[in-house]
């Protein structure tokens, strides 16, 4: 089972791009691999469009994406027509990231990303949405896993992208619905004698009934 600040697992795969080595793929960059249930599918169809849309910000947060489905290279091709299509870009531009072919649902059954009540009309599972969220380091640091029935919100992956970059440089955590620019909360595990050296900024202790002054919120970090 892989658990959160494991090593990645590293593969060897067929894409729309060629062979790949996942983590000489990624090289410094954080890294983000969804997986989809198949090509020619309406919800899996907005979903990459979506990231075609959002590569900008990818780009801007050091984000390398690549996708996974079921099917084929040679699916996957004329998928991407689709795609593009839905997404708002002519059929001439190119397929700005890679698209992994899993035809025997290896790498699915090695990330444990299948979704046991929709099958194939082989009657073989199909692959679930799943996000997986590698750092630099090729440390595994977040999941998600969606039906395939329900589309992912990407906004949400930014925004987790955003705490999980800003948290690992500054002594804070970020709380519920928590965006990029918000105050955030100073580790309770921060000793009270360094709170004012880190956060010269100042904080602010919320009372509560307990009368433990462990919620404390400061200004949003520059990283």
């Amino acid at each position: 089972m892989l658990l959160l600040g494991d090593v990645f697992p590293n593969f060897t795969a067929s894409t729309t791009e060629g062979e790949i080595v996942f983590h000489d793929w990624l090289g410094d960059s954080w890294g983000i691999l969804f997986s989809h249930p198949s090509d020619f599918t309406p919800v899996c169809t907005t979903e990459l469009a979506r990231v075609m849309n959002l590569l900008p910000e990818f780009k801007k947060r050091n984000v390398k994406v690549i996708g996974l489905s079921c099917d084929s290279i040679s699916s996957h091709t004329e998928w991407c027509k689709d795609i593009k299509c839905y997404g708002g870009y002519n059929e001439e531009y190119k397929f700005p990231y890679p698209i992994i072919a899993d035809n025997d649902r290896a790498l699915a059954r090695k990330l444990e990303m299948m979704d046991m009540d929709e099958l194939d009309p082989a009657g073989i599972p199909l692959t679930a949405r799943a996000v997986f969220i590698v750092d630099p380091n090729k440390k595994f640091r977040l999941s998600f896993l969606y039906p395939a029935t329900t589309g992912r919100n990407f906004d949400e992956i930014l925004r987790v992208l955003d705490s999980l970059q800003l948290t690992d440089k500054a002594k804070v955590a970020t709380p519920v619905d928590w965006k990029m620019g918000d105050d955030c909360m100073v580790l309770p595990t921060l000793p009270e004698d360094q709170v004012t050296k880190v956060f010269p900024q100042g904080v602010t202790v919320v009372p509560l009934p307990s009368g433990k002054n462990y919620l404390k919120k400061t200004s949003c970090p520059k990283i």
